[in-house]
């Protein structure tokens, strides 16, 4: 079950907005906390497939470490330089790993389709080269704030 927005709903983007923007943009930041109890946030690729937000990370990173721990996390994809243009997401709840780790490319049929949105977005192909050294992590959100500010008319 998703969490809705309790503030900033003057700003929050659309359910049709929050797609468009989550399946454009290209770097999301996300932040773990380690053994220590030590914040660590990370920049990555992902996509998004309308429900659920896929990470494709190293598995030899502190990253994936944290989150073999501790599957809690949090996910911020923003864009803009100016205050009024200003536009975002943050994602939270748990990850799953999904697939073999790393991924050598063993047929799964759930990873169909964010394979072939990452393999198109971010290398132009119809097919996921895969390197051995990354694996499939899927965030399905627990909760959702996101927030446009270009909502906000001239400031």
């Amino acid at each position: 079950m998703t969490v809705g927005q309790r503030r900033g709903r003057r700003i929050m983007m659309t359910p049709g907005e929050l797609d468009e923007f989550l399946a454009t943009e290209r770097t999301c930041r996300v932040a773990t906390v380690s053994a220590g109890c030590a914040p660590h946030v990370s920049a990555l690729w992902f996509v998004w497939d309308g429900a659920s937000l896929w990470l494709y990370s190293v598995v030899r990173s502190r990253r994936w470490a944290d989150l073999r721990r501790d599957p809690r996390v949090a996910v911020v994809v923003d864009t803009g330089e100016e205050y009024d243009r200003l536009r975002g997401a943050e994602l939270s709840g748990a990850v799953e790993f999904v697939g073999e780790a790393p991924r050598t490319g063993e047929l799964r049929a759930e990873l169909d389709l964010p394979e072939t949105l990452f393999a198109r977005k971010y290398f132009g192909l119809e097919e996921m080269p895969h390197d051995g050294r990354h694996a499939w992590l899927r965030l399905t959100p627990q909760k959702t704030v996101s927030w446009d500010f270009r909502k906000l008319g001239s400031v």
